[in-house]
């Protein structure tokens, strides 16, 4: 049995902590005076992450090399304070990795995120506990994300006890009632004891945004936050993440493979696919000009209210390849439907079309 004192420990952590500043880390007096640089709460520059591919026993034994699976590979953008920015693609193109990697829940491989000109990478252990109370996420099933055996009350209170942010029970029940409040479950105290079973999808998924929220955070990431839920109750929950933008100043990075959803509630729309993104820019303007073909092919599917428009639809074939061999040149080129013999041999670089719309394609490279 490990017999070292507590405070032992205690002083460890506090030496380590302190060796870490020395070394040039980034230490927790530095995150609490950061201020946005500019008016960007987050710079992303050539973000990377690769998973390790499990190979079998006697592969491993006779096979050196190692393969991996390019989640994300070599993005770049910023997210403005108080903005939504929609990060949109299919499943497996890397949108929910790269949100999970802002947050430090999954370690990057390569590049670097800048949090009010911080580089995150570089937090020291107490600095990275002081930032996720900055950072928050929404998951998308409401359910699995909170204990059933616990009480509204516990499940909201439990980030304010876990960061020590409450002195007392009467302000710790102050702050869950006004966040419950602010997530639309009113009067608050007629949920505090009721348990998630009790709740409907709609309220339990707004009893995670209390849970997000009640920590006061300048982001969360909300990782397709209303796709488990009814169409009746997803306009409620996306007009509850616009009035925390505009009341609160919350920033959101928001993980949808459903543009209609992007166009609805973003300001600015960042297309991903592969690990790769594709095309960035406000979001009128990505909708009503969109110059990358995976992009025209996303709109193309969008519902429009008017039951005698006609317009062309653009159907991809295929599936989407695998990022553990990604193809060679542009990684689109085997479902394009604009592709040409140079797409398999280069890779696009990024154009920027007008103002902050860019896009990485061949043809607007000047090829044809």
């Amino acid at each position: 049995m490990d017999q070292t004192p507590k405070g032992a420990i205690l002083q460890a952590d506090v030496a380590l902590e302190k060796e870490k500043v020395k070394s040039g880390s980034i230490g927790r007096k530095a995150l609490r005076n950061a201020s946005v640089a500019g008016t960007d709460l987050y710079d992303i520059r050539d973000l990377e992450v690769f998973f390790p591919v499990r190979q079998s026993f006697l592969r491993s034994m006779v096979s050196t090399e190692k393969h991996w699976v390019r989640a994300v590979d070599g993005v770049s953008f910023t997210i403005g304070a108080g903005e939504i920015l929609a990060l949109v693609g299919e499943s497996g193109c890397g949108k929910t990795t790269t949100g999970r990697t802002l947050l430090g829940l999954e370690a990057q491989t390569g590049g670097q995120i800048f949090y009010k000109g911080l580089e995150v990478g570089k937090f020291t252990p107490g600095a990275i506990r002081d930032y996720r109370r900055h950072c928050q996420i929404i998951f998308q099933d409401p359910y699995n994300a909170i204990n059933p055996k616990h009480t509204i009350f516990d499940i909201v209170a439990e980030p304010l006890v876990v960061n020590h942010l409450v002195s007392n029970e009467r302000e710790k029940e102050e702050r869950v009632i006004r966040a419950l409040e602010e997530a639309g479950l009113r009067p608050a105290r007629d949920y505090l004891y009721r348990y998630p079973h009790e709740l409907s999808g709609g309220q339990r998924q707004r009893v995670c945004i209390a849970g997000a929220i009640v920590l006061e955070p300048d982001m969360i990431v909300a990782d397709e936050p209303v796709a488990s839920l009814d169409v009746s109750i997803r306009n409620d929950i996306l007009k509850l993440m616009v009035a925390h933008k505009k009341e609160l100043g919350v920033t959101y990075l928001f993980i949808t493979h459903d543009l209609s959803l992007a166009w609805v509630i973003s300001d600015r729309i960042a297309v991903m696919y592969l690990g790769k993104i594709v095309e960035i820019g406000e979001t009128e303007e990505v909708v009503a000009n969109p110059q990358h073909p995976y992009t025209k092919a996303l709109i193309s599917v969008i519902p429009v209210p008017d039951p005698t428009a006609r317009r062309e639809r653009t159907i991809l074939t295929g599936e989407t390849p695998n990022p553990a061999a990604i193809p060679s040149g542009c990684r689109f080129h085997p479902r394009c439907p604009e592709v040409m013999d140079i797409c398999s041999q280069q890779s696009p670089e990024d154009v920027q079309i007008r103002g902050t719309h860019y896009a990485s394609c061949l043809r607007l490279n000047g090829h044809s």
